[in-house]
């Protein structure tokens, strides 16, 4: 199953009203979608098959993809890298699939969320509406919980106040908050922070990652900035305002 979101007019604008191309094999699937996604606010048209999906991304140049990885024509791994060798378009993963290498490979192969099945359509509608935010609206200052990250002027201050770091702990906290809300994989951020030979030196990572906390979270033991996805990586949580400015 496939859902694409995004609606334009005219030449790169959106509409409030995105534009959801629902494509699965099961018509009673593709309704449910249409119905609730409808009722979310998003105009929705479907497709049966993966190569319908891909004529209709193709002249309609959607924002935003959600793909599932069990498919007849060809899994969803495999439609995600021919999508990467056409499209730069977001993509979230939404699959019955959810067992953590699956997870994994989703996200290193360029993956910006990944959904588990069952889910709510609450859920699903805001983190459609998340990537949505971040793709039209970057900001070189990045808010979470009081924290302002600036990764033009490369600072971090809390209510006016600057916050030193080394060098190591910015490049760390500049990789996840240059991607808000997206889950960093542990060995994408060991190789770039620390090069290719680190990838797998998890233990290293946690902790950078713990004193970083300590020194930009108002509750290290409980943070809020800077969460903690179990055997895949990390994600920086922004401020939904920062996401919109």
């Amino acid at each position: 199953m496939i859902l694409v979101a995004g609606a334009r007019t005219g030449e790169g604008a959106m509409t409030t009203e995105p534009l959801v191309l629902a494509v699965d094999d099961e018509p009673g699937v593709r309704l449910l979608l249409r119905l609730d996604l409808t009722a979310q606010g998003f105009r929705v048209i479907t497709a049966a098959t993966p190569s319908e999906a891909l004529a209709q991304i193709d002249s309609s140049h959607p924002d935003l993809i959600l793909l599932d990885v069990s498919m007849p024509e060809m899994s969803g791994f495999a439609l995600l890298r021919e999508l990467r060798e056409r499209w730069p378009t977001p993509v979230i993963f939404l699959t019955a699939r959810g067992r953590d290498s699956d997870k994994v490979r989703g996200l290193a192969d360029g993956a910006d969320d990944y959904v588990v099945k069952p889910f709510s359509v609450d859920e699903l509608a805001a983190r459609i509406r998340a990537v949505l935010r971040r793709k039209r609206s970057p900001s070189n200052v990045i808010a979470s919980d009081g924290l302002a990250v600036d990764l033009e002027r490369r600072t971090v201050s809390r209510n006016g106040n600057d916050i030193s770091l080394t060098r190591t702990e910015w490049l760390l906290l500049e990789y996840l908050a240059a991607k808000p809300g997206k889950v960093i994989l542990a060995t994408e951020l060991l190789e770039h922070v620390w090069g290719p030979e680190y990838r797998d030196n998890l233990q290293y990572l946690r902790i950078w990652v713990s004193r970083l906390r300590t020194k930009i979270e108002r509750d290290s033991a409980n943070p809020a900035i800077i969460k903690t996805r179990p055997s895949i990586g990390y994600v920086f949580i922004a401020d939904v305002a920062a996401s919109e400015s």
